[in-house]
């Protein structure tokens, strides 16, 4: 196996949820791919395999990061095709969790896989051992578990499983493979039932079970109390169970009595009879309409065990245990849940105990070490942190005294001790500079050093490890920051901006210009970078407050400072690289558009949604959307017709459509072909940086100034009145609607002059100016405005 290794072919063998999932994130990583199942009995051959592929179109959230990349999975199966598996560098089996059917496929396709492939099995349980020793001798050593999970394209976590033939290199390089390319968080679990998360995460189910039968709470009332109120997903743990499926969470908690039988819990290694009825009786959860929860019409239905039946849906925290939960230190919320009487905040403090307990004597047996534990919690699971570091949060001492005195009083789900190591008097946590505690190794165990790792510059970071330098400030004001790594590259300065929620206001504008004029004498280049959001647009609170009291000019001289900054940005002598994750909205989504590259991680969402509070873009986007599509039309027989390219983008700007993806954004035209798609988010800076050095060494020049641009004019404005007039008349947008699309088709088509006239830069920011502002004086637009911010949602008026 070539130490370059990289997958230019891959093959998917199972085209249920998970492996027509993991085919449509290797193609939207641009690899190939051949989906295999069986072959169907009638018809197409391929007709199980085609199905899969016409579901991934249906699939929310959508696995596919641009419809275009559907066309990189072809469809196959068993019987016809195996010769395609010689052509492929990695093979992934993604079939049911069934040991024959498993081996009984590997023996059908060993003849066919080329001998430096890589075969993986995305198995959530089964033994990986157990499974190598059906393969021949030839494919063991490149065999390995790549467990996915679902859905793969949103979920950071993957989890590498070796066997006692996987050769090593095997592994380098393919978590150098899946992190990078892919974008994945990479555990390297050891070979035990449920590996990593599922074990620590399908327990956590488990001692949520437990204890509700025990506390008499509410389901609804469980999730109120174990969503984001603890750093858990929304889904908290009931409704969680019910979009996994509960046939699935069964399978999971099966896998684990029956492979475990040794484990100090095992008892409670089983459902409860009241979820065992649902199963019987085909009440699954979301995919059968009815599970733990029910929604009949809008109204949202709990299932109440003691009655047999559902009622509404209404639990909440207690006010009191509310207010422990808001506690900012950690030791003080975990004592105050600990000393608390009321049945919620003893719930709580009951569930974590059984998972620190729970987690401390498992660790050496799942994984290397603490950190692989409580990374594969965070991206697994969506926890905010994982179970050992908000153990050392809550003080490591004193956690472990309060544990281990629910045990000796029979309090614990099991009476299994604690491990020495957690009870050592000088230890305060796993987590420190030099690494996290491996209880196998028992020592600390540093990071990974492969190479991959040092494309992250700001790797996320635990509780308790020292968090990374944060370069060196060249100059800042109330809104921005510009700043430098001297030791990665000392002449490319990176612009973050330190507003709430990114958002760009008065303070942001000057520090934009100053940062390039700075960056214009000094630097390189310049790298527009910061934690996601990228921007979610204009500073809304100061538009509204300029609006109550009238000031208009103000407000004028603000627009226009919007596009002077995004001007510098595009005419910088300097190359200005926007690096984007995240919400990239309205004013976020034009200084992007303006700078000469962009590298876009591929979760970001990018648009001009400034309909949405009823205003058109006026920071310059409107004019450089139809100065581009006066450049297309200058590539076609008729030049000066530039109406054609303006209606995408129209339809676009009307709808406050965001692209769902940075391949979509793409797409649409909010950034380029040539512009660079990262997967991993943690590598973004470190690709842009390298971009803006690429770019300054081989000489940047900025884009001419465009003079003499044609625009659709009057005949334009005309066609798109037409569309709107019958929408408006039809009932589908409102009367202020028609007026914002209108204006915005004004700004597109630059104004009310004669088709083909030619203008220049300046009249076309003159017209996008007037729109905005024109719109920003109606009662209605500041309604909507002041809706947003109050609610955070549009306002239809």
């Amino acid at each position: 196996m070539s130490s370059k290794f990289n997958v230019k072919h891959a093959a998917v063998l199972g085209a249920g949820v998970m492996g027509a999932q993991i085919a449509a994130h290797l193609a939207n990583a641009g690899v190939p791919v051949v989906l295999f199942d069986l072959t169907a009995k009638e018809g197409d051959r391929n007709g199980i395999a085609n199905k899969a592929l016409a579901g991934l179109k249906k699939l929310e959230p959508a696995p596919l990061a641009s419809p275009s990349r559907l066309a990189l999975i072809t469809p196959a199966n068993y019987d016809d095709h195996l010769d395609r598996l010689a052509g492929c560098d990695l093979v992934i089996e993604a079939i049911a969790e069934r040991m024959d059917w498993k081996t009984a496929l590997y023996e059908r396709i060993a003849p066919h896989v080329a001998p430096d492939a890589i075969l993986a099995s995305n198995t959530s349980g089964l033994s990986i051992g157990e499974l190598a020793d059906a393969l021949p001798q030839a494919l063991r050593a490149n065999f390995c578990g790549v467990h996915f999970f679902n859905p793969p394209r949103y979920m950071r976590l993957v989890e590498l499983i070796a066997t006692r033939h996987t050769r090593p290199e095997v592994l380098d390089h393919l978590e150098t493979w899946l992190t990078s390319r892919l974008g994945k968080g990479v555990i390297r679990a050891l070979d035990t039932p449920n590996f990593v998360a599922n074990r620590i995460g399908v327990f956590s189910i488990l001692a949520a079970l437990h204890h509700t039968g025990q506390s008499g709470l509410g389901f609804d009332e469980v999730d109120a109390l174990t969503g984001p109120k603890i750093g858990r997903p929304k889904s908290a743990t009931y409704r969680t169970a019910d979009v996994v499926g509960l046939d699935t969470l069964a399978h999971v908690v099966g896998t684990m009595r029956d492979k475990l039988p040794d484990d100090p819990w095992h008892a409670h290694f089983q459902l409860p009879a009241w979820l065992s009825a649902l199963i019987d009786k085909g009440a699954l959860g979301q995919k059968s309409g009815a599970g733990v929860y029910r929604k009949v019409g809008k109204d949202i239905l709990v299932l109440d065990p003691a009655a047999g039946d559902y009622r509404p849906s209404a639990g909440q925290v207690a006010d009191e245990v509310d207010a422990i939960l808001k506690q900012r230190d950690p030791a003080q919320r975990f004592a105050a849940l600990r000393a608390s009487e009321h049945p919620q905040a003893r719930f709580l403090w009951n569930l974590f105990r059984d998972i620190f307990h729970y987690s401390a004597c498992q660790l050496e047996h799942i994984a290397d070490n603490a950190r692989d534990v409580d990374l594969a919690m965070r991206w697994g699971f969506g926890w905010a942190q994982g179970p050992f570091e908000t153990w050392q949060a809550a003080g490591w001492q004193s956690i472990a005294a309060a544990v281990a005195e629910d045990i000796a009083a029979g309090r614990a789900m099991s009476a299994a001790p604690l491990p020495a190591w957690a009870l050592d008097g000088s230890r305060t946590g796993v987590h420190d500079a030099q690494g996290s505690y491996s209880a196998r190794a028992k020592r600390q165990q540093p990071r990974s050093t492969l190479p991959v790792y040092a494309r992250q510059l700001f790797p996320e970071r635990l509780v308790g490890e020292p968090p990374a330098a944060r370069g060196v400030t060249l100059w800042e004001n109330e809104g921005v920051r510009l700043w430098h790594l001297p030791e990665v590259d000392a002449g490319i300065g990176i612009l973050s901006f330190t507003s709430k929620m990114h958002a760009i206001g008065s303070e942001v504008l000057d520090g934009v210009m100053q940062a390039i004029a700075h960056s214009e004498q000094t630097l390189d280049a310049l790298v527009l970078w910061h934690e996601p959001p990228f921007a979610v647009g204009a500073n809304l609170a100061q538009v509204a407050q300029a609006c109550a009291a009238g000031q208009f000019d103000l407000l004028e001289a603000t627009v226009e400072k919007f596009q002077r900054a995004s001007l510098a940005l595009h005419y910088a002598r300097v190359p200005t690289v926007a690096a984007v994750q995240g919400m990239a909205l309205g004013g976020g989504c034009e200084f992007l558009m303006h700078c000469s590259h962009r590298v876009l991680a591929l979760e970001s969402y990018i648009g001009l949604v400034e309909a949405g509070v009823g205003l058109v873009p006026a920071g310059g986007g409107s004019k450089l959307l139809a100065v581009r599509a006066a450049a297309l039309a200058a590539n076609t027989a008729t030049p000066a017709e530039v109406f054609p390219y303006l209606q995408p983008v129209f339809q676009n700007i009307a709808t406050a459509q965001v692209a769902k993806s940075a391949l979509h954004a793409i797409d649409m035209g909010y950034a380029q072909p040539g512009d660079t798609v990262v997967f991993h988010p943690d590598e973004l800076l470190w690709v842009a940086l390298r971009r803006a050095r690429a770019a300054a060494d081989i000489g940047h020049v900025p884009p001419a100034r465009p003079q003499g641009v044609p625009v659709a004019g009057r005949t334009g404005i005309a066609n798109f009145e037409m569309v709107l007039l019958n929408m408006r008349e039809g009932g589908m947008i409102s009367a202020h609607d028609y007026k914002v699309a209108r204006s915005a088709a004004v700004a597109l088509c630059g104004g009310a002059v004669e088709a083909g006239t030619r203008v220049d830069e300046e009249w076309l920011l003159a017209v996008e100016r007037r729109e905005f502002l024109a719109l920003l004086r109606t009662p209605e637009t500041q309604a909507r405005i002041r809706h947003t911010l109050e609610t955070g949602k549009p306002l239809r008026n």
